[in-house]
């Protein structure tokens, strides 16, 4: 039985106390780097490359659902070219002269490192056509017929963009980036590793069974892996535990409502919703996120793609549907097909 006292810990608000415990975390090098192999192989030859020629690295964009490390990635293509890397995202960015003064202060194979890019604003994003591609800044001086352009010489740098939606990105900069990777969830035992090197960092004792039990409820994310493992060392502290075994880890996230394959309270909200309110489906989005009073963006890019890849929904031309999969783990009677239907496929 499940203990309702304890919120969930998924939700996608980072606060600052846990930026700065990521920050604690990242690793220093690609050897550190935990998981995503290809890409960080195919990384390391290009950065290798750049060097060898003594150039700046082709502009990145790495996409993929949160918590799976660009960030990280960004910080780690800067120390391996041996640059300074200054970070920033896509909503900050509101002006064009904000971006302007960043670009113009960039040096020569420096970084410029760009979060939710996809947030541009199209004439923010537009000045960065010229500036990836020729490394010049068009700045117009003066108003009216007077007005005249004038041309900005930038030294040549390296953007790295990252999305959660690079769907939203547009052809034109997409176009612009000469290297693009996606990052894709983790296996388990990467996870596993994950845990067990974040545990070593904060002293934390924990079995190999107990990083499996937080591992299997991680999402297949590092970001959430990390999170569960410090306040299940929150629970083993407080019951005056000194190792986090299989049973104190399956015992503290059960009573923080995180399940045996890692849906959280939200999860369960949107699929329990779908068939107690709209039987189960097809619903749109829209619907989904104003029944359970949540941002339809973040049910998109937070919770809907691994509720799909796990085979609990599916998404169908007239809207979001369970599988007979959610059903059997909800515990929810798989509606049987109508007798017009029956008598459909009888004949």
């Amino acid at each position: 039985m499940k203990i309702k006292d304890v919120p969930a810990v998924l939700t996608p608000v980072r606060t600052k106390e846990d930026l700065l415990f990521e920050d604690s975390l990242r690793p220093r090098n690609f050897e550190e780097f935990i998981g995503q192999d290809n890409i960080k192989s195919n990384l390391k030859v290009f950065i290798e490359a750049a060097r060898k020629r003594d150039e700046h690295l082709d502009h990145v964009l790495l996409y993929g659902p949160p918590g799976l490390g660009k960030t990280s990635l960004a910080y780690l293509i800067a120390k391996e070219m041996g640059v300074g890397i200054k970070p920033t995202a896509g909503p900050v960015i509101e002006r064009i002269g904000d971006l302007s003064a960043i670009l113009s202060n960039l040096q020569s194979k420096e970084i410029l490192f760009i979060d939710e890019i996809h947030r541009l604003h199209p004439s923010v994003e537009e000045i960065l056509y010229s500036a990836m591609e020729d490394f010049h800044l068009d700045i117009v001086i003066g108003q009216g017929p007077s007005a005249r352009s004038h041309k900005l010489r930038l030294k040549k740098f390296t953007l790295i963009g990252a999305t959660t939606r690079a769907g939203r990105i547009t052809a034109p900069l997409r176009g612009r980036f000469g290297i693009i990777h996606r990052l894709d969830y983790y296996k388990n035992e990467d996870i596993k590793k994950v845990i067990l090197r974040a545990a070593a960092i904060l002293k934390v004792k924990i079995d190999e069974a107990g990083a499996e039990q937080i591992a299997l409820r991680s999402r297949g994310t590092p970001r959430v892996a990390n999170r569960l493992l410090r306040r299940v060392r929150d629970f083993v502290d407080v019951k005056g535990k000194s190792v986090i075994t299989a049973r104190e880890a399956h015992d503290a996230l059960d009573r923080m409502e995180v399940d045996s394959v890692g849906l959280d309270d939200v999860d369960r909200k949107i699929l329990t919703t779908i068939v107690e309110n709209f039987g189960g489906g097809p619903v749109g989005i829209g619907t989904i996120a104003a029944a359970i009073d949540e941002e339809k963006d973040t049910i998109e890019s937070i919770y809907e793609p691994f509720l799909m890849r796990i085979g609990f929904l599916e998404r169908t031309i007239r809207g979001r549907k369970l599988t007979a999969k959610a059903y059997a783990h909800l515990g929810f009677a798989h509606p049987t097909r109508t007798a017009a239907q029956k008598k459909l496929f009888k004949d």
